[in-house]
C-alpha cells in the first residue's frame, strides 16, 4: 500500500502509480519537467569509477523517459573523521560524477552532504521532454519487439568483486558497462514509435519487464538472445549471486514461466539486480529493426530479446 498522498495536480503527467523511472510535470503545451533521484553505496574499489557509475545510473532515468537531462545536484554521505576514508576519496567520487555529467551535457548546480559512516553518492537529476513525447514503462502492444541495450551480469560480477574472485579483465568489462551513459541508446530512438521504455536496474531484467506488463499482453523472451557479460555464467554457477537477485527471482514466481531447458543459472542472470543497466524498449517490428541498425552503427549495443504477444500479463522464457 502506498504511503504517498493522492496526486490531485493535473499537471503531474507521471507520478508513482506505475513505478515509472521518473516523475514528469507539465509546464506548458510544449514543455514538461522530468525529476528523478538515486544514490547508493560503493560497488567498486575505485572512488572515481564509483562516482561515474552512480552518476550514470542516476542520469539514466531521464533517458528512460525520453527526456534530455539538464541539471543535477549531488547527494553525498561521507564519514567526517575516518582515517581510512580521507576527503581525497570524496574528491575522486565527485570527480567521477562530474565527468559523467559533463559527458551528458549536464550542469551540476549544487547538492547536499551529510556525515555518514558508510559512503553514499548519487544525484537528483532534472531533465525536459515534450509532453507528447514522454516514454512510459507501460504501453507495449502485441507485435512489438523487446530491445535491450546493455548486457546483463553487473550484480553477479559486483558480488564477485567484493569477494575478490573476479579477474581484473572481468572487473574492467563490468565497470566499462556500468559507467556507460544511456545517451546513445536513447538518442537512437528519438524519431521512432516507442511504445514503452524503462531502464534495467535493481529489479533485474525480468523484474523491470514485469513492470511493463499489461493485463492484455504477455512477453516472450529467448535466453539465447539476451546479451550477458562474458564470465558471468561461470560466476553464477559457482554461487556468486547477490541476495537482491535471488529476491527478484522469488518475487516473480507467479508471473514468469520458464521452459524446462532454461537453467537455474539462466534464471539467476535474468533476475540479476543491475547497476546502471541498459534501456529496455518495446518497439513495433519495423522500428525495432531500424533502431538496432541505427544504434549499433553508431557504436551502441542493441539486441532483440523477445516479443510482445496477446495474453493475460505473464512472461514466458524459452532457451
Amino acid at each position: 500500500m502506498s504511503v504517498l498522498p493522492k496526486i490531485t495536480d493535473a499537471a503531474v503527467l507521471v507520478g508513482a502509480s506505475t513505478s515509472d523511472d521518473a516523475a514528469v510535470y507539465k509546464i506548458s503545451d510544449e514543455l514538461a519537467l522530468i525529476q528523478t533521484v538515486d544514490f547508493f553505496t560503493p560497488i567498486v574499489d575505485s572512488p572515481f569509477s564509483f562516482g561515474a557509475i552512480s552518476a550514470a545510473n542516476s542520469i539514466s532515468d531521464v533517458y528512460a523517459m525520453g527526456g534530455t537531462p539538464t541539471l543535477a545536484m549531488n547527494i553525498v554521505g561521507f564519514p567526517r573523521n575516518n582515517p581510512d576514508a580521507p576527503l581525497s576519496v570524496l574528491g575522486e567520487i565527485l570527480r567521477g560524477g562530474a565527468a559523467k555529467a559533463t559527458e551528458a551535457g549536464i550542469s551540476i548546480v549544487g547538492g547536499h552532504t551529510i556525515d555518514d559512516n558508510e559512503p553514499k553518492y548519487g544525484m537528483a537529476v532534472t531533465g525536459f521532454v515534450h509532453p507528447d513525447k514522454i516514454w512510459r514503462n507501460i504501453g507495449a502492444k502485441p507485435g512489438d519487439r523487446l530491445i535491450l541495450t546493455k548486457p546483463l551480469g553487473m550484480g553477479i560480477i559486483s558480488t564477485a568483486m567484493r569477494a575478490q574472485i573476479a579477474s581484473d579483465s572481468l572487473c574492467e568489462r563490468a565497470i566499462t558497462w556500468m559507467e556507460m551513459l544511456n545517451k546513445l541508446a536513447a538518442d537512437s530512438a528519438r524519431d521512432l514509435d516507442v511504445h514503452a521504455c524503462t531502464d534495467v536496474t535493481g529489479f533485474g531484467f525480468l523484474g523491470h519487464l514485469r513492470e511493463m506488463l499489461g493485463d492484455d499482453i504477455d512477453f516472450s523472451v529467448r535466453v539465447s538472445s539476451v546479451p550477458v557479460i562474458e564470465g558471468t555464467r561461470s560466476l553464477a554457477a559457482d554461487g556468486h549471486v547477490p541476495g537482491g537477485s535471488r529476491r527478484n527471482l522469488r518475487s516473480l514466481e507467479k508471473v514468469v514461466t520458464y521452459a524446462s531447458d532454461v537453467t537455474e543459472v539462466d534464471q539467476d542472470i535474468l533476475c540479476d539486480a543491475q547497476t546502471s543497466g541498459g534501456l529496455l524498449f518495446a518497439l513495433p517490428e519495423t522500428d525495432a529493426k531500424a533502431y538496432i541498425a541505427k544504434c549499433n552503427d553508431a557504436g551502441g549495443h542493441a539486441s532483440d530479446v523477445g516479443e510482445v504477444i496477446p495474453g493475460t500479463g505473464r512472461i514466458t522464457v524459452s532457451a
